[in-house]
Parts: structure tokens; C-alpha cells; sequence
């Protein structure tokens, strides 16, 4: 079976963030945290915010997984998201950095990983190695930024994944939609898995 499609489906669910937050069946919301139950289709998670959510999944929910990556692996042209911190320097200081498809749109905009975080999803024109790092040069919608990688940021890439990777105690990382009624539901899950966790 070529996986390829199915994660791609994956990743652009949880991280086309513009074309998402368009939807109109619903508020996006990011869910973060720890799986206590799987029962059918309803993800049940203590959130990292200790609350206890249920989450209705679909019954074509994209399943994936991460690997870790290094800083040596991310080569000028590719697709890129970072989570990061503006510093003092005025540069971005990424928290987490993914690998992204071809396809999901270039863009900027707050995030909820950590208090004054932005997301960028943008393509790297330029990568300087540091002993500690290094700094990526980034292009997102015709404006160019640096983002600072350190020994502290975590780098993933995706791998396959199945509902039944969907176990108790697992951490994951949701991106939901939340209904007028307070209910929530997605189609796309990243779980831990090799020890790997979301960082997103």
C-alpha cells in the first residue's frame, strides 16, 4: 500500500492552518496531551491543561507519526514549519521544527504551542551551521526571515501511522474542530510512537 497520499492528506489537515480556520462547521482548536481511552471512533485525552476531552474521529482520520530529524537533514528548497519565539535579536527562535509537503501554503501566524509563539510554514533559501545550531533562512509570501536552531529544538519528520497506534498513555496532538455545542471532532491525529512525541 503507497502511504505517501495519506500522510500528506494528514499533514495538510493539521497544518494548512488558513484553509482549516475557513471551515464552517466549527472553531479549530488544537488539542494537546495524553490518551486514557480509544472506544470506536471517540478519542478520550487528558489535555495538557489537565481537563479531560472526548474527541469524535472520523471514520477516514489520517494517523500519523513522527521521526527524529536533525539539522542536517533540512536542505535548501524544502517545506518547513517552525514554532518560534521572536527574540531580541530579531530573529525567530524555533521551540519545534517539522518537515511540511510541497502543498501546504506558505504562511505566518500566532500559535498556541507557548505564549507569544508564531507558526511559520515557509520554504529555507539558506542554512548556516553553528557549533550549537545553526540559523535557517526562511521565505514565506514574498518576506524572508532567519529562524534560530539550537541544541534545544526539537526536528521531526513524518512516518507512517494506524489507529492502532492509538493506545493509553500515548501522547498526541489534534487539531479539532470545535462545535457551538462545545463538542469536538477531527480527522487527523499525530501520536507518539518510538518515543517520538508531538512537539507541535
Amino acid at each position: 500500500m503507497n502511504t505517501k497520499p495519506f500522510l500528506i492528506a494528514a499533514f495538510l489537515a493539521a497544518f494548512a492552518l488558513p484553509a482549516f480556520a475557513q471551515a464552517p462547521q466549527g472553531t479549530p482548536t488544537n488539542v494537546r496531551g495524553k490518551i486514557t481511552k480509544i472506544s470506536g471512533q471517540i478519542l478520550t485525552v487528558k489535555t495538557r491543561e489537565g481537563t479531560s476531552v472526548d474527541i469524535a474521529l472520523a471514520p477516514t482520520t489520517g494517523v500519523r507519526t513522527l521521526v527524529k530529524k536533525k539539522l542536517s537533514d533540512i536542505k535548501t528548497g524544502d517545506n518547513v514549519a517552525s514554532t518560534s519565539i521572536p527574540g531580541k535579536d530579531g530573529k525567530l527562535h524555533a521551540i519545534e521544527l517539522h518537515f511540511l509537503p510541497a502543498a501546504v501554503p506558505e504562511s505566518q501566524s500566532p500559535y498556541d504551542l507557548k505564549p507569544g509563539s508564531l507558526m511559520t510554514n515557509a520554504h529555507v533559501n539558506g542554512i548556516a551551521t553553528a557549533k550549537s545550531g545553526g540559523t535557517l533562512t526562511v521565505t514565506f509570501q514574498g518576506k524572508t526571515t532567519d529562524v534560530v536552531v539550537d541544541s534545544k529544538t526539537k526536528i521531526v519528520g513524518p512516518a507512517d501511522g494506524a489507529m492502532s497506534d492509538l493506545k493509553a498513555g500515548k501522547a498526541v496532538f489534534v487539531r479539532a474542530t470545535k462545535a457551538a455545542d462545545g463538542s469536538l471532532s477531527s480527522s487527523n491525529v499525530t501520536v507518539e510512537k518510538g518515543g517520538v512525541k508531538p512537539p507541535m
